[in-house]
């Protein structure tokens, strides 16, 4: 009895095209989510000037609050009622192990009544870091 020839051992290889792909999805999915983030604290506005400290706690979750000079409230790049935001904040809060950071940034001309119902909103969602984005004049 002839015993079978074999051919040349083949090399176990793997596939890497779906780890590729994969790898460029979240690629792109972090450089547009770094994107939002950071087109809510680049929304053009005439803050207040001050001096201060910088805030040091990079570790929380951070919210930010746009108010215009109209009055308008923008989160998220979205203008909201305020029974809407403080919900939110609400939820963010319950969602956050550490708590969470609320950063106002007012305009200039912004009157102080539009602030004050944030600043009421923070409260009864349990919101106590809040802190207010201004321009230091050097």
């Amino acid at each position: 009895m002839k015993t079978p020839r074999r051919a040349e051992p083949r090399s176990i290889g793997m596939n890497v095209t779906p780890m590729i792909d994969v790898v460029f999805l979240l690629i792109i999915f972090f450089l547009v989510s770094s994107h939002l983030a950071r087109q809510e604290t680049q929304l053009e506005l005439n803050l207040p000037v001050a001096a201060g400290d910088e805030p040091t706690d990079a570790a929380r979750p951070r919210v930010t609050l746009n108010v215009l000079a109209d009055g308008s409230v923008l989160l998220g790049g979205e203008a909201l009622p305020m029974d809407q935001i403080e919900r939110r904040l609400a939820y963010e809060q319950q969602q956050s192990e550490t708590g969470i950071e609320v950063r106002i940034r007012g305009d200039r001309a912004a009157e102080y009544r539009t602030v004050e119902p944030l600043l009421a909103a923070c409260a009864k969602a349990g919101v106590w870091n809040v802190a207010f984005n201004v321009f230091e004049e050097k």
